[in-house]
C-alpha cells in the first residue's frame, strides 16, 4: 500500500491476502498443524532452508495477514503477534536482555509492565531503573556500561505525559547496543508512529484500538525483520509462547477496517469531553495532551497527529468524589480496558495500577483520586450529559 492513500483505505485494504476461491474476506486457518509434502520438506522447513508453515505457534496464514498489516500501518518491515498486550511486552524484554543487563524505564508505565520490570526482571538478574524519561537529560545520565534497553510509553499510562520520542532516541543510541522500545497502545499508527522518531521496536495491546471491539485479546510488535525473526524465534516460541489464536486474529483484521473510522470519532470526542471537564467547577485538573495547559502539549504537536482518546482526571473531592461519580454513571460502563466502541471508566489505584506500590504510584503522578477514561463512539451530548448527572452526586 502507499503512504499516499488515506488511512481509511490503508486500513481496508493493506497486505490483502486472497484464496484459490476468491473469498473477499479472508479465511481462517483454524489449524495447530500443517501437513508437509514428504519428509525432505518437513527436515527444509525446520532447519530453515525453505519457507511454508509448520505449525502455528511457529506462523500461521491468518495471523501472518494480520501481522503483515499491522507492520505496513506502523511503517515496520515486519510485525509479530501475541495472545496479549504483556505477551508482547514480556517476548520483547527477555529476547533482549539477560541476567547482568540493564533496562532503563519510563516512572509512568501500565501497572502490570511496572510489575514485570519491578519484580520479576530484577528476580532474573536484571538491573532496572525506572526514570522521568520526559525530562532532558535524564536518560543520558543513567545510561550504563550495560545498559541494553530503553523502554517508555507515550502517552503514558494513566496520566498522559508525553515522551518526546527522537530526543530520548538520540540519548539511548548514544550508547551501543541500546533498543529503545516504545508501548504505543494508546495511539495506534493512525494518531502516532514511533519508528519514525527514532524508535526499534513498537509494542501494541490489540485488545484496545486496534481489535477496537472489546472481544479480543492480543498484542504486536512492530520492528525490523531481524530483530521481529529474534522475537518471534525466541521470545515467543521457546519462552514466553505467547501465541495468538488464528480467531481472534481474524477478528482483529475484521477490527481493522473500521480503524480509521473508530479513532477519527474518539478522538474528536475525548477533545470536546475534555474541554468539558477543564471547565467544570468540579473538577481540579484535566490530563490531555490536546489542551494547551497540558505540560507536555507542546510534544504531542510535534509527533502526534491526533490527540488520542484517553483522557484523566481529577475532582477536587479527591477519591470519594470520584467513587461517587463512578458509581453513578449510566451511560458511560465502569470497567478497565479501552480503545472499544463504548466509553469505559475507571479507578487506576484501585484498578488498573493496584499492583503498583501507593508509594511508586505517588512518585509517578497517580494520585487515589484520578479517574480514567477511554472515549468511544457515542454521540457527544450523550457522553457529555451523563458526565452532567453522574457529577450531580458529586459533593
Amino acid at each position: 500500500m502507499s503512504r499516499n492513500q488515506s488511512w481509511a483505505t490503508q486500513c481496508i485494504h493493506s497486505n490483502p491476502q486472497h484464496d484459490q476461491f476468491g473469498s473477499v474476506i479472508p479465511p481462517i486457518y483454524q489449524t495447530s498443524t500443517f501437513q508437509f509434502d514428504n519428509c525432505e520438506q518437513g527436515g527444509n522447513r525446520f532447519a530453515g532452508k525453505e519457507e511454508g508453515y509448520i505449525y502455528t505457534r511457529l506462523g500461521n496464514p491468518t495471523i501472518a495477514n494480520l501481522e503483515g498489516k499491522i507492520a505496513a500501518l506502523e511503517g515496520a518491515e515486519a510485525a509479530a503477534c501475541t495472545s496479549s498486550g504483556m505477551g508482547a511486552i514480556a517476548s520483547t524484554v527477555l529476547t533482549f536482555l539477560s541476567a547482568g543487563d540493564h533496562l532503563i524505564a519510563d516512572d509512568t508505565l501500565y501497572g502490570c509492565t511496572v510489575s514485570l520490570f519491578t519484580n520479576h526482571l530484577r528476580r532474573m538478574g536484571i538491573e532496572v531503573d525506572l526514570i522521568d524519561t520526559s525530562k532532558p537529560g535524564e536518560v543520558k545520565n543513567h545510561m550504563k556500561q550495560n545498559t541494553r534497553m530503553v523502554y517508555c510509553e507515550t502517552p503514558a499510562n494513566p496520566t498522559l505525559k508525553c515522551i518526546d520520542l527522537e530526543r530520548v532516541s538520540k540519548e539511548a543510541h548514544s550508547h551501543p547496543d541500546v533498543l529503545f522500545v516504545c508501548d504505543n497502545t494508546f495511539c495506534t499508527a493512525l494518531v502516532q508512529r514511533p519508528l519514525e522518531h527514532g524508535v526499534d521496536i513498537v509494542v501494541n495491546s490489540m485488545t484496545k484500538f486496534y481489535n477496537g471491539h472489546s472481544d479480543v485479546v492480543g498484542g504486536v510488535i512492530c520492528g525490523k525483520k531481524d530483530h521481529i525473526t529474534q522475537i518471534k524465534m525466541n521470545g515467543i516460541k521457546d519462552m514466553t509462547g505467547s501465541i495468538l489464536s488464528p480467531h481472534d486474529a481474524w477478528l482483529v483484521v475484521r477490527g481493522l477496517t473500521s480503524l480509521s473510522l473508530r479513532v477519527e470519532r474518539a478522538c474528536e470526542n475525548a477533545q470536546k469531553i475534555a474541554e468539558f471537564l477543564h471547565n467544570h467547577p468540579k473538577i481540579s485538573r484535566v490530563y490531555y495532551p490536546g489542551l494547551k495547559d497540558h505540560p507536555t502539549h507542546n510534544i504531542a504537536v510535534k509527533q502526534m497527529d491526533k490527540f488520542g482518546a484517553m483522557i484523566t482526571f481529577e475532582l477536587k473531592g479527591g477519591r470519594d468524589a470520584g467513587i461517587a461519580l463512578l458509581d453513578h454513571v449510566k451511560l458511560m460502563t465502569l470497567a478497565v480496558s479501552l480503545g472499544g466502541c463504548e466509553t469505559l471508566i475507571q479507578h487506576p489505584a484501585s484498578m488498573t495500577h493496584a499492583c503498583v506500590p501507593k508509594e511508586e504510584r505517588e512518585a509517578a503522578g497517580i494520585t487515589d483520586g484520578m479517574i480514567r477514561v477511554s472515549v468511544g463512539i457515542e454521540g457527544i451530548d450523550d457522553l457529555i450529559n451523563d458526565f452532567k448527572q453522574a457529577l450531580e452526586f458529586v459533593q
